[in-house]
């Protein structure tokens, strides 16, 4: 006699669904929770699994009444809208359907984040911005290089000339302001002159480095948190493009925190993930590293939200609005992505790498 299928292993493909889908009993209680709704709402599946689903809604009773109108045969299916509460973000807005199936007591409850599409087309548009804009420095730093040379040799020459104490001091603003731009030119041009050096890379080795040079930056005033999923396997890359990456994010964010860090109360999250089934970059991965860089402070100004991965944008006065449009460009040569969400107390950076 064939012994029956456990339950984990009757729902294990639905492990391969990138929406999410919980298996419940007619009074709400979670039998299986797949990987995708594990991730959304932010907690392990054994934390979900035997607990009440419609107390992870913010109005329950709806989903309570889905769940008796199912397993009372009043219909197939049925599809409502709804908001899903999660441990550390907001409540997630998701189209809820609610399916019987060829079993007794169980019931499928399928969540399709309603801000999934929006966030695609948001993700093309970033990678299409990110291309434009890497073309578009380097086109322009190549236009400034060449002049600017003559300008800084013109006037060393003419220094040369000039015997007059107060002219000379002309002179050596032009050639000040000279290095100046070529610094920034330098530095516009500097990720595609670098060749990519690829060897592999552990994300904590990453993490720890940026946290010490952060902690050595401002030793006073500013906890920086760790919270690593140590599972997360090495994958290939070019570690110290990558520490350039998170180093810009995070120095970015301490710069947000001055008035907090002389307060005495900035915090800095370095926090690691791994994200199943997840679509970025235009494809589909089964694996991806999730790599969140968080702060407690202002936030982006609404002014630039939209713009804070274009070069020369700053929401500081005296920012260079580099060190963004660097780390989009280092993360895009690993097929990444650098994703945003800011509210004024919290502001969430987040890297997403394809793993092998």
């Amino acid at each position: 006699m064939t012994k029956p299928l456990a339950p984990h292993a009757r729902f294990q493909s639905f492990d391969l669904l990138a929406t999410l889908v919980a298996v419940v009993k007619a009074d709400g209680t979670v039998l299986f929770a797949n990987a995708a709704l594990e991730d959304a709402m932010g907690t392990s599946r054994r934390t979900i699994e035997g607990s009440s689903f419609p107390s992870c809604f913010t109005e329950p009773q709806t989903l309570r009444n889905a769940l008796e109108g199912a397993d009372t045969n009043e219909f197939a299916a049925l599809r409502y809208d709804a908001w899903l509460n999660r441990l550390t973000h907001e409540p997630l807005p998701v189209h809820v359907i609610v399916a019987q199936t060829d079993r007794a007591g169980e019931i499928i409850v399928e969540l399709l984040p309603l801000e999934a599409q929006s966030k695609q087309d948001r993700e093309e548009r970033l990678i299409d911005q990110a291309q434009a804009n890497k073309e578009l420095i380097r086109n322009l730093a190549h236009e400034i290089k060449n002049p600017l040379g003559g300008i800084r040799g013109a006037a060393q020459l003419l220094q040369m000339e000039i015997e007059s104490k107060d002219l000379i001091e002309y002179t050596q603003v032009i050639i000040h302001e000279a290095d100046r731009l070529q610094t920034l030119v330098d530095r516009l041009l500097a990720p595609h002159r670098r060749p990519h050096v690829v060897g592999d890379v552990n994300i904590h080795e990453v993490c720890e480095r940026v946290r010490s040079l952060i902690m050595a930056e401002f030793p006073r005033g500013l906890k920086v948190a760790r919270e690593y999923d140590t599972s997360i396997p090495e994958f290939r890359g070019d570690r110290e493009q990558l520490i350039q990456a998170v180093l810009n994010i995070a120095h970015n964010a301490c710069q947000a925190l001055a008035e907090r860090i002389n307060a005495g109360d900035a915090q800095l999250v370095f926090r690691t993930r791994i994200a199943r089934q997840v679509t970025f970059g235009k494809q589909r991965y089964r694996l991806a590293l999730e790599l969140h860089v968080i702060d407690n402070g202002p936030g982006v100004p609404d002014s630039i939200k939209d713009r804070i991965f274009y070069p020369l944008v700053s929401g500081r006065e005296g920012g260079s609005g580099l060190g963004l449009t660097l780390a989009q460009t280092f993360v895009q040569q690993h097929h990444g992505l650098i994703e945003c969400d800011s509210v004024p107390g919290r502001t969430d950076f987040k890297i997403l790498i394809p793993l092998p």
